[in-house]
C-alpha cells in the first residue's frame, strides 16, 4: 500500500494580498478539519486566478482526502504544470494516480519528486509500490531499499520489500525484511501476515500459522490474514478448520473472490464437491476472469461426470500461470470441432504431463477419420512409443521444428472437440502397442518364468509438489511375496527409496535399462498385471489393454478417475482401489494383496 498524501505546508505570500488572505483562511479552515469551507475559499481564489498553484494544490489534497480521486489527480496535475518545482505536488499527484490504478503515470510523478528532492524517502517507497504493481519487482525492491537507506526506520518499506521478495520467491530474505518491520513496530499486523506468507512458502507451517494468528489478534477484521491462515491449515491437512477460516474471511469481506476459491478447495478436501462447485461459481461471479476458480470448477464437474460443462471450463487451464505449460501462440487457428478437416493438416500437441498425452492421444484416430492428416507433437520420452499410433501421419518431438499445418488442437482439448460424455469415451483398447523387437530383447533380459509376473510402480515424478498420489517403497513392499515374480516399473527412483530397493532382490530393478516409454511398454507386455499409483505407468498399461490396478488417494485430486467407482470408462482393463482415510496406504495395500491372491491363486505353484 502506498503512503498517503503529505500534509499541506504553510503558504507564502504578502499578507495584504486578497488572494493570499483567502488562501491563508482556506489553510486555517483545512487545518481545523473544515474541508468544505477550505474548498469554497480555494475555488473562489481560482475563479480570480486560474493558475494559482496553492489553490490547485490544496484543492487536490482536499479532493483526495474526500475520496474524489479523479478530481484530486486533475487538480494536482494542473498544480505541477503551474509549479513543476514542488516535490510534494508531484508526490501527491503520484498518490492520486496510484489510487486510480494509473501506476505508470504515478511512477513518473514519484520520479519527478525524487529528482527535485533526492532524500525523499516516501517517494522512493511509493515508487516501489508503483513498480511492484507494474510487476517490475526487482526494481521495486531496489526502490524500497533506497527508502530504507534514507530512513532506516521506514517500517512500511521493510514490510513491502518483504512482500516483493516473496513474489520473487526469495523467501528467506522476505522473512528477514518482514521481521525487521515487526522489530520496528511490534503491532504491525500486515508485517505479521507477510511473515506468515514467507514461513508458509518455506514449509515452516506451524510458525506461519502462529504469524497469522498474531496478525488477527492485532487486527481482528483482517480478512487477508484469515484467508492465508486457511491456506496453512489446508497444508497441515486440517480442512475443517481451514474452511472456518475462509468463511470468516468472507464474512469480513463479502466480495473476496480468492477466499471463495479457497473455500471451494477446502470443501473438496472434505469431499463436499457440489458445495465446492457453488463456492467456485461465487468466486467467478465476483471475478469473472478468476482462472483458478474456472479450472477447479472444471475439475469438480469432470470428477462428478458432468463432461459437457466440464470440458468447456477446462479450457481455462491456458490462463493459469503454470511453469513450462503455457498456451501455444500459433498463427494457425485452434480447431475445436466446428470446422471441416477434409484435406487439412492438423497439429495435435501435447501438454505438460506424460500421462495426459498417453490418455488423449487416442483421439488422433478420430481426427484422421474426419479426413485430416494428423501431425502429433509429443514429449521426447514418448516419441518412439507413439511413432506408429493409429491415425497419425507424423510424430515430432516437443520443442523441435514443426511441419506446415492448417489447424492445431491441444491433446486435452480433443474431448471438447468431440463432445465426449461418459457414454461416448473412445475406449477402443489397445490403442498403444509394444514393439515386437523390443519385447524380444526384454524376454532375453528377464529369462524364463515359473510364477505370475507383477509390475509395480509406487511413485510419480520427483518434481510434483505436495504429491499425495505417490507412496513410499516401504508402503508398497508388503505386496512383494514369494508367490510371484515382482518387477519394478519405476524409471525414476526417489533417493528415499534407493537403499531399500537395493536391499530387496525379490523386487527386480531394471530402471537402468529403461531408455524411454517404448522400453517400459515392452516390459509391461511381459507382466501379467500392473499395480501402480496414479502415474503415467497407469495410463500406459491401460492404453495397452493390460490389467492394471490403480491405487488412489483418499482425496481425489484428479478428475479422470471420477468418484466412487472401481472401474474406468477410459480404460476397460483398469480396476481402481481407493484409500478409506487420508494417507492410509497400509490398509489399501492389504486389500490389494488379498485381491491379488484371489486373482492369481490358481496360478500359484
Amino acid at each position: 500500500m502506498a503512503r498517503s498524501m503529505r500534509p499541506v505546508s504553510p503558504l507564502a505570500g504578502p499578507a495584504g494580498d486578497a488572494a493570499t488572505q483567502s488562501l491563508h483562511a482556506a489553510l486555517a479552515a483545512y487545518q481545523r478539519g473544515e474541508l468544505a469551507e477550505a474548498e469554497r475559499l480555494c475555488r473562489g481564489v481560482l475563479s480570480a486566478v486560474q493558475s494559482c498553484f496553492e489553490a490547485l494544490y490544496l484543492l487536490g489534497i482536499i479532493a483526495g482526502q474526500s475520496g474524489r480521486t479523479e478530481e484530486a489527480a486533475a487538480f494536482l496535475s494542473r498544480a505541477v504544470l503551474v509549479n513543476p518545482t514542488s516535490a510534494d505536488a508531484h508526490y501527491n499527484r503520484g498518490v492520486a494516480l496510484g489510487e486510480l490504478g494509473r501506476h505508470a503515470d504515478a511512477l513518473q510523478s514519484y520520479e519527478h519528486a525524487i529528482a527535485l528532492r533526492s532524500d525523499y524517502a516516501d517517494s522512493y517507497y511509493n515508487r516501489g509500490v508503483a513498480l511492484a504493481a507494474l510487476e517490475r519487482l526487482e526494481e521495486a525492491v531496489a526502490s524500497y531499499e533506497r527508502a530504507i537507506a534514507i530512513a532506516p526506520d521506514h517500517t512500511e518499506a521493510h514490510n513491502n520489500r518483504g512482500v516483493a521478495l516473496a513474489r520473487l520467491r526469495r523467501y528467506e530474505e522476505s522473512l528477514k525484511s518482514c521481521q525487521r518491520a515487526i522489530e520496528l513496530r511490534p503491532s504491525y499486523a500486515s508485517a505479521h501476515n507477510n511473515c506468515g506468507v514467507a514461513l508458509g512458502c518455506l514449509g515452516r507451517l506451524p510458525e506461519a500459522l502462529a504469524s497469522y494468528d498474531r496478525a488477527i489478534a492485532l487486527k481482528p477484521d483482517y480478512a487477508d490474514a484469515y484467508n492465508n491462515r486457511g491456506e496453512v491449515l489446508r497444508d497441515l491437512e486440517r480442512p475443517a478448520e481451514a474452511l472456518a477460516s475462509y468463511e470468516r474471511a468472507i464474512a469480513l469481506k463479502p466480495d473476496y473472490a480468492d477466499a471463495y476459491y479457497n473455500r471451494g478447495n477446502a470443501l473438496r478436501d472434505l469431499h463436499r464437491h457440489r458445495d465446492a462447485m457453488e463456492s467456485y461459481e461465487r468466486a467467478i461471479a465476483l471475478e469473472p476472469d478468476h482462472a483458478s476458480a474456472h479450472w477447479n470448477l472444471a475439475d469438480c464437474r469432470l470428477l462428478l461426470g458432468d463432461f459437457p460443462l466440464g470440458w468447456k471450463e477446462y479450457e481455462w487451464r491456458w490462463q493459469l500461470k503454470r511453469g513450462g505449460d503455457s498456451g501455444r501462440n500459433f498463427v494457425q487457428p485452434l480447431w475445436l470441432g466446428a470446422t471441416p478437416l477434409e484435406g487439412k493438416t492438423v497439429l495435435l500437441h501435447s501438454e505438460l504431463g506424460l500421462g495426459d498425452t498417453l490418455q488423449f492421444c487416442r483421439y488422433a484416430k478420430d481426427v484422421a477419420a474426419l479426413g485430416a492428416q494428423v501431425v502429433m507433437e509429443v514429449q521426447p520420452p514418448l516419441l518412439r512409443l507413439l511413432a506408429d499410433l493409429d491415425g497419425v501421419a507424423q510424430v515430432v518431438p516437443r520443442g523441435g521444428s514443426l511441419p506446415p499445418f492448417d489447424y492445431h488442437c491441444p491433446l486435452m482439448s480433443l474431448a471438447l472437440a468431440f463432445r465426449t460424455n461418459l457414454d461416448s469415451v473412445p475406449a477402443r483398447i489397445p490403442y498403444i502397442r509394444s514393439d515386437p523387437a523390443s519385447v524380444r530383447v526384454w524376454i532375453e533380459r528377464l529369462g524364463e518364468r515359473s510364477k505370475p509376473r507383477v509390475g509395480l510402480a509406487w511413485s510419480g515424478s520427483k518434481t510434483l509438489k505436495n504429491d499425495k498420489r505417490s507412496m513410499t517403497l516401504a508402503e508398497m513392499l508388503p505386496l512383494v511375496r514369494e508367490w510371484a515374480e515382482w518387477i519394478s516399473l519405476q524409471k525414476e527412483v526417489r533417493e528415499t527409496d534407493t537403499a531399500l530397493l537395493a536391499s530387496r532382490p525379490d523386487l527386480r530393478r531394471v530402471d537402468g535399462d529403461l531408455g524411454d516409454f517404448a522400453d517400459t511398454a515392452s516390459l509391461i507386455e511381459l507382466v501379467d498385471i500392473v499395480v501402480t499409483v496414479d502415474t503415467s505407468v497407469a495410463h500406459l498399461a491401460g492404453a495397452m489393454g493390460k490389467p492394471v490396478w490403480i491405487l488412489l488417494p483418499f482425496n481425489p485430486h484428479d478428475w479422470r478417475w471420477l468418484l466412487g467407482r472401481e472401474d474406468s470408462p477410459w480404460y476397460p482393463t483398469a480396476r481402481l482401489f481407493r484409500q478409506s482415510a487420508v494417507d492410509d496406504w497400509t490398509n489399501l495395500v492389504r486389500r490389494v494383496d488379498k485381491e491379488l491372491m484371489r486373482e492369481f491363486g490358481a496360478l500359484i505353484p
